[in-house]
């Protein structure tokens, strides 16, 4: 049985992905927490701490096939220590002239916040890979509607004209830049963890330096300027980073999801033939993939205020906000995967209806091109004088029900001292009140184009 949806068999397909429940379910962590123990002990050994034929043997029986996680789990129970009952278990399996030399110096720290390490350093690999992946498909839909004119909105409401490509530049462009924040993670978040009681690594005497090298050289992670015990800024990061990538995510389904409504009808989510959206509405279609992404993105956000929690440590060690990265950070990284594979299935499947888009900004009766109205009379009369005549005329012609056009025209705007009838049609057009949103796309396009050659 389970009590979560990440591990539910029913459920598990949209909070998890089958990928990242490898890394944090038991047999995965436990045979992760196996290497890292092996590995120490091949760095004791290359630098004469333990025999090299202690660490050959505890790199041999180093496989979490040979342990029976219950007994495991029945000896972390009675000892109440994360990882003695684990230490035990493996004691058993090993003959007795290695048995004494498992996790020889070490504290618990050593090992789970190593395994933080290379989790991140995996988890980071998969947010690389399917941001990557969602930003080429937000790019596509810049490049293809580059100048699908829309109505843009502000505070929900129709503003000036956009297009479409712009929309999409705008999200790839922030998947972009977390693309380049995690490269820039890398180097903080991928280090070892070696610290021994207190984090002096004393244990070890002269062999302390030499040994963190070699620690980190066995797992391929970098070494720190020392250890992290109460430094718990590396999670804080981690978790921050998850939460950055997955309001994106929410961003791009909360826009979906409102311009789905079919008020609006302007874009919509891939449909699967058999998908139901209610059991008593048989007509529904719901947003299921764009709705879903908010949800994730929201408990993801709230991991990240746990994490920042933690780095709030006591003394050299504090168990109480390390402990409870034992559940952040697995969850958040389910989660974020989750979120990603849909984000892409969302972005690569995504219906956009141009005409619709092109007829809601009709509807409008022309008010959103008050702006370029307002910046031709400007010229003539000056900037806050031109506001406060469209204004006039604006609130007036929607108060009557008639478009601009004729709202500007009863105002004698449209006349010898204001405008001419060729530049109320300029001013008119949509696509002359573009500025610089097609421009934008491009120079998104082009930043993609490279990056992605690179």
């Amino acid at each position: 049985m389970t009590a979560l949806p990440p591990d539910s068999v029913v459920y598990r397909h949209l909070w998890s992905t089958p990928e990242l429940r490898a890394l944090f379910d038991d047999e995965g962590r436990t045979q992760r927490w196996l290497d890292i123990l092996a590995g120490l002990a091949e760095a004791q050994a290359g630098l004469g701490v333990v025999p090299a034929e202690a660490a050959a043997a505890i790199r041999a029986h180093a496989d979490v096939t040979l342990l029976d996680l219950e007994q495991v789990a029945a000896g972390t129970r009675a000892t109440g220590h994360s990882t003695l009952g684990l230490i035990r278990c493996l004691r058993e399996l090993l003959p007795a002239e290695a048995a004494e030399w498992v996790y020889y110096g070490a504290t618990v720290q050593d090992v789970t916040d190593t395994w933080f390490a290379l989790v991140m350093r995996d988890v980071l690999d998969v947010v690389e890979r399917d941001v990557t992946r969602c930003r080429a498909a937000a790019l596509d839909l810049a490049r293809r509607h580059r100048g699908t004119v829309m109505s843009g909105r502000t505070h929900g409401q129709p503003g000036l004209p956009v297009t479409f490509g712009y929309k999409a530049a705008v999200w790839a462009s922030e998947l972009g830049r977390h693309l380049e924040r995690v490269a820039q993670a890398r180097p903080r978040l991928e280090v070892v963890q070696l610290g021994g009681a207190l984090g002096t690594l004393e244990f070890w005497g002269d062999d302390a330096l030499p040994l963190l090298d070699a620690f980190a050289a066995r797992l391929g992670l970098g070494v720190p300027e020392l250890p992290w015990i109460t430094a718990r800024d590396r999670v804080a990061e981690f978790a921050t980073l998850l939460a950055m990538v997955t309001g994106t995510l929410s961003k791009i389904g909360n826009e979906i999801f409102e311009l789905q409504r079919p008020e609006l009808g302007e874009v919509a989510e891939p449909f699967t033939p058999g998908q139901v959206g209610s059991i008593t509405m048989p007509h529904k279609r719901n947003p299921e993939l764009a709705e879903h992404l908010d949800t994730l993105g929201r408990v993801v956000r709230a991991n990240a205020g746990t994490a920042l929690e933690g780095m709030v440590a006591l003394h050299e060690r504090d168990g109480r906000g390390w402990k409870t990265e034992w559940l952040v950070l697995p969850e958040s990284s389910l989660l974020t995967g989750a979120a990603l594979g849909f984000a892409a299935k969302l972005l690569e499947g995504l219906q956009v209806d141009a005409a619709r888009m092109r007829a809601n900004l009709d509807a409008q009766r022309g008010y959103p091109m008050s702006e370029p109205v307002m910046r031709r009379l400007a010229d003539r009369v000056g900037k806050h004088v031109a506001h406060e005549t469209v204004y006039a005329a604006t609130m007036k012609g929607v108060e009557r029900g008639v478009d601009l056009r004729t709202a500007l025209t009863d105002a004698g705007i449209v006349g010898p001292d204001g405008l001419t009838a060729d530049e109320l049609d300029a001013a008119l057009d949509p696509v002359n009140a573009l500025g610089a949103a097609t421009a934008f796309v491009d120079r998104v396009l082009s930043a993609g184009g490279a990056a992605e050659t690179a």
